[in-house]
């Protein structure tokens, strides 16, 4: 779905025609979302790991590995688009407070079919026990969340990322998670990709990472090809591709002139 890697501008200039293959992964990145939230909340990576360390030594014990609850707690989503929406139709499942912030509110009928409620960005970050960001890489959201928005946040707070990487500073969270501003982050997307490896945060046991894999199931990715096909194909036959992230391109270099097929 995003283009921030592509230079749009000069794409236009040159007659390059765009497209992106949105909508189709939406369920798969919520569905992840939610698996990082439990991973975050309940330990689940740092768990895996002290057992194939060979450091499981006691059956049961009252505070081993102690998390955090997720049922009954206040999930508060930045960004209610398609993905922000799904993400909040899943809480209802863990009987949740939803919370979000967008500079764009829907419907008030869209607020009531999801139970979510809307608060200024001040607030959700007070407010809320999970952060989930879902807002697209715009020069308005680089650093959204940076030193002062971790430090509004609950020391019990976790802060989840399935957006892209620029959107949080990876610094300042470093800092958050490693002098406990937070309680815990769940990173899908990273400022730079691959992660360098000698980012601090892969120091830091208070933080699951995954390597931008969010869409990553069969069926997405599956129809995300043959989207991305039809985009081009559409494109070859001098036809308007459904999804063109540059309309302008057309007054550049008509549909005509590309027509191959």
């Amino acid at each position: 779905v995003g283009f921030d890697h592509i230079d749009l501008e000069e794409a236009t200039k040159r007659g390059i025609y765009v497209t992106n293959t949105p909508g189709v992964l939406t369920e798969a990145v919520a569905d992840f979302t939610w698996a990082l939230i439990l991973a975050a909340a309940r330990r689940v990576v740092e768990a895996d790991k002290h057992i194939r360390e060979g450091k499981w030594k006691v059956g049961w014990a009252p505070k081993y590995f102690l998390g955090q609850a997720v049922h009954g707690k206040t999930l508060g989503i930045i960004g209610l688009g398609r993905i922000g929406k799904a993400v909040a139709e899943r809480a209802k499942g863990f009987k949740m407070k939803v919370i979000y912030y967008d500079v764009k509110r829907p419907p008030k009928e869209v607020e009531e079919k999801l139970g979510v409620k809307y608060v200024e960005l001040e607030e959700l970050l007070k407010t809320a026990d999970i952060i989930s960001l879902h807002v697209p890489l715009l020069p308005s959201t680089r650093h959204l969340i940076g030193e002062k928005e971790l430090k509004l946040m609950k020391k019990t707070a976790i802060l989840v990322n399935t957006a892209r990487g620029p959107v949080v500073d990876e610094k300042a969270l470093y800092k958050a998670l490693s002098e406990g501003w937070i309680y815990a982050a769940a990173l899908d997307v990273f400022e730079k990709e691959p992660i360098n490896m000698d980012n601090p945060l892969l120091k830091l046991d208070n933080v699951v990472l995954a390597p931008h894999i969010a869409s990553a199931t069969i069926e997405a990715r599956s129809k995300m090809a043959e989207i991305a096909a039809q985009n081009l194909l559409d494109v070859l036959k001098g036809k308007m591709p459904k999804y063109l992230v540059n309309p302008e391109v057309v007054k550049v270099r008509p549909l005509e002139k590309v027509k191959m097929l």
